[in-house]
């Protein structure tokens, strides 16, 4: 079973009974859901076991409240030319979000007075009671109607992108599925393909500059309003990053330049040689460079779902049969159309605990290696799905990361599924290039983050000189922007985690060198791997980041001296 809009999702029953929110609740009528909510703030706490059904009712309203925003977020998605769903998806952003914001803070201080009055054993709530204090320190009433400010943006961003269609070759296509002409050997066809879709979204710049400039403000007023001088300073606590600083991503990114900048030197002055170019230009990044046909891992929707489930069920049946399930359930939307949000995602859906994928794939070997990674967040939902909390249910994301990034490379051995021997070893050798490629990107956006955020009241001019100044000190002194400044100028605004994930992409880099590691662990012995990699997917988000890499044989570190292995053992299966 495959779909191409959404999954009727109300109608796949529920992981357990509700036991304290009505089955009939309208999740849309504001004063209803306020009321349950009252309710629970209403409830007596006058013993350890009331405190503990407090918590237990307060779990079950989190997982409800949090699915039903999920489903109207994905609903919105899937369609974003749709004004029903985005009506509604709005109305949940600027009405019922707001409305409990309030009364979730109320929620945090009954639950940490109780706690002082019935002091809970051991440490099965520490990672609870951390994230309850923090967020109480952050709540600021001033905050809500920003916030909701700040969502209207970034809707209005995804809609805007949704929207961006270019007609090239005699068709109508989305800017998604443009992707896979960058890797056609014919150079010709590869710069109009860029030029196409570059001019197409060069026509938004100056909209999308605008909402960015918006959002900007607004981040930095919530920054000040909740007692912060910065949005670096607020975002780390917003994001429970409790276990590393800026600092720490500064040391990052010295150590991606001093051992990943060098290694993506030599694969690009190969490139050069390799394509007879003095100089390699934007559309000369993707297509093989000894100039074999792209990869065509697979044609349909169902011949992508095919594959991947053998995949998943070699490397382990348990993934293979959760995979499956999701297909059943109709819980997978993977192809580009019109009208549809970019990017891709994995939503866990609480209530059910069973998660949704979202993809645009085009029929690229990118794409068999984005489903591996959904699916690899897929399974971290299906692996804490007992977890009792909603909390625990989720880990941090640079955690999270490690289950999907990690899941990418565990399925190297089985790419076979969808290509030759030779097709899978050029497959591979894509893919570490492109993890190579990516931990650079990553600095790079995380790095012009700090800076925007730091210098929050920046023009654009001086926001462009600082996108340059970045980008050059990493992939941008690879590439030929000659005639193409108006493009790298506007480069970032390809990258949707600027304005739609605030300071959410240095994880990626964490986390891939976390599951860089389960690969070389896998190299050694699959069957311990595998273990390792189910133990810290189970334990969701109940232990601090250092426990849930120990517990999956990781260091939590992402400095140069675990960066600088990695490099090499990447350089060596490829040959650099």
């Amino acid at each position: 079973m495959t779909t191409t809009q959404t999954p009727d999702i109300q109608n796949i029953p529920p992981f357990q009974p509700r036991a304290f929110v009505p089955n009939n609740i309208d999740l849309n009528d504001v004063t209803a859901v306020c009321k349950i909510f009252q309710t629970l703030i209403d409830t007596n706490i006058d013993s350890p076991q009331a405190l503990e059904t407090f918590i237990q009712k307060r779990s079950e309203l989190s997982a409800i409240i949090d699915q039903h925003g999920s489903i109207l977020y994905i609903k919105m998605t899937c369609q974003t030319d749709d004004p029903a769903r985005a009506d509604a998806f709005k109305h949940f952003t600027t009405k019922i979000d707001p409305a409990i914001k309030p009364l979730q803070n109320t929620l945090n201080q009954k639950y940490i007075a109780a706690t002082k009055s019935f002091p809970q054993q051991g440490d099965n709530y520490a990672v609870y009671n951390q994230k309850i204090e923090t967020n109480l320190k952050l709540f600021c009433q001033e905050n809500i109607e920003l916030q909701v400010q700040e969502s209207l943006l970034e809707q209005e961003y995804q809609t805007l992108i949704g929207a961006m269609t270019v007609n090239f070759q005699g068709e109508e296509q989305t800017v998604p599925a443009m992707a896979k002409h960058q890797l056609n050997n014919d150079r010709k066809t590869r710069q109009e393909a860029y030029l196409t879709t570059t001019q197409r979204q060069l026509q938004d710049k100056e909209k999308l500059e605008d909402i960015y400039t918006k959002l900007i403000k607004l981040r930095h007023q919530i920054s000040l309003n909740a007692g912060f001088n910065n949005y670096i300073e607020y975002t780390f606590k917003a994001k429970h990053r409790f276990d590393y600083t800026p600092q720490h991503c500064y040391d990052f990114h010295q150590g991606i330049k001093e051992t990943i900048i060098p290694l993506l030197k030599k694969i690009y002055d190969e490139r050069k040689s390799d394509l007879n170019l003095k100089t390699l230009k934007p559309w000369d990044l993707a297509c093989d460079p000894e100039q074999r046909p792209p990869l065509k891992p697979f044609e349909t929707e169902t011949q992508l779902i095919q594959g991947c489930s053998n995949v998943f069920h070699k490397i382990d049946p348990t993934l293979g049969k959760q995979f499956d399930q999701m297909n059943n359930l109709g819980l997978l939307d993977l192809m580009s159309r019109k009208g549809k949000g970019p990017g891709g995602y994995q939503c866990p859906l609480e209530e059910i605990r069973v998660p949704f994928i979202f993809m645009n794939s085009v029929g690229i070997d990118e794409d068999i290696r984005v489903l591996f990674h959904e699916g690899g967040h897929a399974f971290h939902s299906f692996a804490a799905q007992n977890q009792p909390l909603t909390d625990y249910r989720s880990a941090p994301i640079e955690y999270c990361e490690v289950a999907s990034m990690a899941m990418e490379l565990l399925a190297l051995p089985h790419t076979t599924e969808f290509y030759t021997t030779d097709e899978a070893i050029q497959s591979k050798k894509s893919l570490f290039q492109g993890i190579l490629k990516i931990l650079a990107w990553i600095a790079t956006i995380d790095a012009f983050q700090h800076w925007i955020y730091l210098n929050p009241n920046h023009t654009t001019q001086e926001r462009t000189t600082a996108w340059l100044d970045i980008d050059n000190q990493y992939l941008g002194q690879f590439i030929d922007h000659t005639d193409l400044e108006t493009q790298h100028n506007y480069q970032w605004q390809k990258q949707s985690h600027l304005f739609t994930s605030p300071m959410y992409y240095i994880e990626y880099g964490i986390a891939q060198l976390g599951a860089l590691g389960v690969w070389l662990q896998s190299n050694n012995n699959k069957e311990k791997a595998l273990k390792n990699y189910h133990q810290g997917l189970a334990l969701g988000g109940s232990k601090p980041l250092p426990q849930l890499f120990k517990a999956t044989g990781l260091p939590f570190d992402f400095s140069p001296k675990t960066i600088a292995p990695l490099a090499a053992q990447i350089a060596k299966e490829i040959n650099l």
